[in-house]
């Protein structure tokens, strides 16, 4: 039989469920995932198997005002799976449709000619007789391929939305090997695991200014533990002071919380050596975000 395939970008403002529904069609946890806004910064991609499919998704960050340069990597890295990819899914809220972000994206996507399906997410939250009115409603403001609702929370509806991207992939070559599930290496899943718990654990703008690296990453000899180095970055003093918390309580949380997940991804013992790191206005310099790994 022959196989079909290709890449599938999921764009849409920040916080909309984008990284919900890329682990939920995977059936793994791959990317990220927090109440908080831009939580997502790159691009990451998941790799989906069917019988008779391979669909490649690129989860993008989310589109934002960019202010620093960082936020500007973030956007670029969305925009420019446009001409990347066979399908886009555009992401919105059912609670809350269409704002002046996602007006935005629609001007944006005006210019591209592949099939775009608007997915409704977060339908668990809204009265099922608001849907129809809502999709008809939508369906007026750019000629969507489909429009899908579905809870990516839940699951609801995203059966129906692999049919529907199935329908629309052309024929073509297996990218990636069967047991593959993202191209992402180990070292960045680790890092963004440590990040997410940052972010779930502090509040303000110490999350945002969080960056990690992973320094060193080995298995021990005569043991299945695995030793992780990460090193905490951090933009002011007394950021580095809330994240290190009283008698280093803040750290040891997000080092346990990241130990079991890590663990969790790896199938193996973890020892994990966190530190905290002063980078002055990283999200700020180019250089340093190079170093830091938004190229």
């Amino acid at each position: 039989m022959k196989l079909k395939s290709g890449f599938i970008s999921i764009v849409g403002k920040t916080n909309v469920g984008k990284s919900t529904l890329l682990n939920r069609l995977l059936g793994e946890k791959i990317a990220i995932i927090s109440e908080k806004p831009q939580t997502t910064r790159n691009r990451i991609l998941g790799i989906k198997n069917t019988p008779s499919a391979q669909m490649i998704f690129l989860d993008t960050p989310g589109i934002h005002k960019a202010r620093s340069k960082l936020n500007i990597f973030m956007i670029k890295e969305a925009t420019k799976t446009y001409g990347e990819v066979e399908i886009i899914l555009f992401m919105i809220e059912a609670k809350a449709p269409l704002g002046n972000r996602d007006k935005f994206i629609i001007e944006t996507l005006k210019r591209v000619k592949i099939p775009v399906i608007l997915v409704i997410n977060k339908i668990d939250l809204i009265k099922k007789d608001y849907l129809l009115p809502l999709m008809d409603e939508l369906s007026k403001l750019y000629d969507f391929e489909k429009i899908i609702p579905i809870s990516a929370l839940s699951g609801e509806g995203v059966d129906q939305l692999v049919e529907d991207i199935d329908d629309l992939l052309p024929f073509g070559p297996k990218y990636f090997p069967e047991e593959m599930i993202t191209d992402l290496p180990e070292r960045f899943i680790v890092a963004e695991i440590i990040r997410e718990k940052v972010f779930h654990l502090t509040s303000q703008e110490v999350p945002y200014s969080v960056a990690v690296v992973i320094e060193d990453f080995k298995e021990k000899e005569d043991t299945d533990i695995i030793f992780i180095r990460a090193v905490i970055h951090v933009e002011k003093a007394s950021q580095k002071g809330i994240l290190i918390g009283k008698k280093g309580n803040m750290l040891k949380k997000v080092g346990k919380l990241s130990r079991k997940d890590i663990e969790d991804l790896l199938g193996s013992r973890v020892y994990l050596d966190l530190w905290v790191k002063v980078e002055k206005d990283w999200s700020k310099d180019t250089k340093a975000l190079r170093r830091l790994g938004y190229r």
